[in-house]
């Protein structure tokens, strides 16, 4: 039997298809996977749609001081890793960087695992070849180098911070605000917290100055950045527990901070009023690119 004038309804787009964003290297760090204050969801929103040849994974990608305190791995958490190993057996050159949360993977630098090579470090050759440090940051923190115990102490109450940062944002999104991150604020504003960030940016310039190299990419501080010093690149990925910022270069050898958790929050945190895909672009949230 057929019905003149009828025709199958088109189907609705899906809300999470966006187009693919290509990029020649993508540096993240801090995911801290076996915790409650990971952004999971976000990492693997960020991940969805990326291209990309090489990644590094930049230290304290799982965090074995919390997993020793107590077991959590929620499916996301799990994803996470598939997506990444996914992505190393379809030719993306993925190198793992272990920092002092996942330092039980130092045990296997130079070991590769399902097309992720573990190193203690890297240089990365720019597209416009400049050579840079690829390090976690850890053994230039005097803290975690010679006071583990106070590091240790500082893990916790970390913790504690991010699970009010959680709880706050939360009530933003009830309140229809975005994403804002308390614990970044309060760390800005104690003097102790903003002297130890620029003793270690200094810290790492001059292991890349002493190298003749001609920047540096690391992560362990939390703290996004890019700017060039000195002569020399300083590139912070940020993490995946407060900002959710990834590092990026373009093909053309520039480098972009994307701050994910501004761009794409509603796509995880709110689907009921998910925009279009045309209405968010992810590069409009990134810090100014620098060459």
């Amino acid at each position: 039997m057929r019905l003149e004038g009828w025709a199958r309804p088109r189907a609705r787009p899906r809300v999470d298809e966006r187009p693919i964003r290509r990029y020649r290297a993508v540096f993240i760090s801090d995911i801290h996977l076996g915790t409650r204050g990971c952004q999971a969801e976000l990492l693997l929103d960020f991940i969805r749609g990326l291209e990309c040849e090489q990644l590094y994974l930049v230290g304290d990608i799982i965090d074995g001081w919390r997993l020793k305190s107590g077991w959590y791995w929620p499916q996301a958490h799990n994803d996470v890793v598939q997506k990444i190993l996914r992505m190393g057996r379809k030719g993306v050159q993925v190198t793992y960087i272990p920092g002092n949360h996942d330092e039980f993977a130092r045990a296997y630098c130079g070991v590769h695992f399902g097309g992720v090579v573990v190193a203690q470090e890297a240089v990365h050759e720019t597209a416009d070849g400049r050579r840079l440090l690829i390090v976690h940051g850890d053994a230039y923190d005097g803290v975690v180098g010679y006071a583990k115990w106070l590091a240790l102490l500082g893990d916790w109450a970390y913790a504690i911070v991010l699970q009010l940062n959680t709880w706050f944002n939360r009530a933003r999104r009830r309140l229809g605000f975005g994403y804002w991150s308390l614990s970044a604020y309060l760390k800005g504003k104690v003097k102790n917290a903003v002297q130890f960030v620029a003793d270690f940016e200094a810290a790492v310039l001059d292991e890349a100055r002493r190298r003749g190299l001609d920047g540096v990419v690391c992560g362990h501080i939390h703290k996004a950045a890019l700017r060039a010093e000195g002569g020399l690149l300083y590139a912070n990925d940020g993490d995946w527990v407060e900002s959710c910022t990834a590092l990026v270069e373009h093909p053309d050898g520039r480098f972009e901070i994307l701050e994910w958790a501004k761009v794409r929050s509603w796509s995880v945190l709110d689907r009921r009023r998910a925009p279009s895909v045309d209405e968010t672009e992810p590069e409009a949230a990134g810090e100014a690119a620098i060459a």
